[in-house]
């Protein structure tokens, strides 16, 4: 099993396939997941997209960096609710950030992140990567590097890795386990290059699951065959 996890989530983990804002019932359920995994004693730290606020991609008409970094800032919203969403359920967090000074929020330090986890917290990184032109993959890749976990956990909306969508394509081959390079050769966009290379540099594997499936997270995290693998050469 693994000890310490990044978790990374994407902005439909707060609304639902295809929908915007906050719903409810799928706040609930994204709580209860990761409530399985603190309770069976894993340090985890999460990073969230901010699809269900905005995409910079989509303000065509704004310079992209500054796009950009308005999507980052949809990235503290996310963790702002999370955080007050796990409070609710009696889950300690800390957001930390380093383009946001709110009371809420407290800076990125490599020793205070390892005392949180020390104390029971859950670790969310708001922010992206604190830079224009990265994703909020890249930004997963370097903070679970930065808090040494074991994996990164990516949460989508489909089983695992596939060469083609699956949705799109009933004959597409799901893959159980790839290499980085692999991926990367074949254009498989479950992940960026950028993502990729990081976690192929410092041999992070990566776990790609359908986190809408009730108990995945926490199979991943026991090192059950879920999902698929992505593996360093």
């Amino acid at each position: 099993m693994y000890r310490r996890i990044l978790l990374k989530l994407s902005g439909e983990a707060m609304c639902g396939e295809g929908s915007r804002g906050f719903e409810h019932s799928k706040i609930d359920f994204l709580v209860s997941q990761i409530q399985e995994v603190v309770d069976y004693g894993v340090d985890i730290g999460i990073v969230t997209g901010a699809g269900n606020i905005f995409r910079g991609e989509e303000l065509t008409e704004v310079y992209y960096p500054i796009a950009d970094q308005i999507g980052m800032l949809g990235t503290v919203i996310n963790s702002l609710y999370l955080k007050d969403s796990l409070k609710k359920r009696g889950i300690k967090s800390v957001v930390v950030s380093q383009i946001a000074s709110l009371p809420s929020i407290r800076p990125i330090h490599y020793d205070d992140i390892n005392l949180y986890f020390s104390a029971g917290y859950v670790v969310i990184f708001a922010g992206g990567t604190s830079n224009p032109f990265f994703t909020t993959d890249t930004a997963a890749a370097l903070r679970a590097i930065e808090m040494e976990a074991e994996v990164l956990i990516k949460a989508t909306k489909v089983d695992g890795v596939y060469d083609a969508d699956p949705k799109k394509n009933h004959s597409a081959k799901k893959y159980e386990r790839i290499s980085f390079s692999e991926a990367i050769r074949q254009g498989l966009k479950v992940m960026d290059t950028e993502a990729f290379s990081i976690c192929n540099r410092y041999e992070l594997p990566v776990v790609v699951l359908n986190f809408f499936e009730k108990g995945s997270l926490l199979k991943a995290v026991k090192g059950e065959k879920i999902g698929s693998t992505i593996l360093p050469e």
